[in-house]
């Protein structure tokens, strides 16, 4: 991923409807942007799990599914650390919306290295942002990526592989528990180079008697052939 590709991404992401993202988060605490890697950009970020400072991680060693995380723990290359504050850049308004929703006092920073920063301070200096791959059988459980103090309310995922040709099945899929409710099950269906906003764990909810908070988990379910490749892009450090 080359500076030039940032380049296009920032572009494509000037000429997105912020507000109708915004808009879609808050009805349903995701949002898919289709196809905003083209295909060269994201076999690119795909071969990335081939690189030496990316750190091989088994999910079954932490009863989070079966197959490979790849962890940019010493930082992502610098490309895709760009591409992860331009986003923050633009979701940090949402977010602080959120917090306001919710009656949160605490207001993220508009930069997200000045937000790292924080994380750092309160002691949260593990990366989280990793590519996953999956072959036959292989699935991400349910989980959050919500450890520490300061969390970003969202996250991003991509899809690296082409659904069809390079897999089959390996769906990405996220339940939301609202209280006193059933879980509500959601697929995101995503294509070869599309980008999902998703909530990390809570969201505001407008329910009959005002916001309150809904919570949500998500998972890739197994994959029935070939080899699946995505990412996952985290705003803030673990402890």
């Amino acid at each position: 991923m080359h500076d030039s590709g940032v380049s296009a991404l920032e572009t494509r992401l000037d000429r997105l409807d912020w507000t109708d993202i915004g808009s879609r988060l808050d009805a349903e605490g995701h949002a898919v942007l289709p196809g905003l890697l083209d295909a060269e950009l994201a076999r690119s970020l795909a071969r990335q799990a081939d690189a030496p400072h990316a750190r091989r991680v088994s999910l079954a060693s932490g009863g989070l599914g079966r197959g490979d995380l790849y962890c940019f723990d010493a930082g992502m290359p610098a490309p895709l650390e760009q591409w992860r504050a331009a986003l923050y850049r633009r979701l940090v308004v949402h977010a602080n919306r959120w917090n306001e929703l919710l009656d949160v006092h605490a207001r993220y920073p508009d930069e997200l290295e000045d937000f790292l920063q924080r994380n750092r301070d309160a002691g949260q200096a593990r990366a989280q942002s990793h590519l996953s791959r999956l072959g036959v059988e292989d699935y991400v459980a349910l989980h959050q990526r919500n450890e520490g103090l300061l969390v970003f309310p969202m996250q991003v995922v991509a899809l690296l592989s082409k659904p069809g040709s390079d897999f089959q099945g390996g769906e990405f899929v996220m339940t939301e528990q609202r209280p006193r409710m059933q879980s509500r099950p959601l697929v995101a269906p995503l294509g070869f180079g599309d980008v999902a906003i998703i909530a990390t764990a809570e969201r505001p909810f407008h329910g009959s008697k005002g916001f309150y908070r809904v919570n949500l988990k998500h998972a890739v379910s197994r994959v029935r052939k070939g080899l699946r490749i995505g990412l996952e892009l985290v705003f803030h450090d673990a402890p």
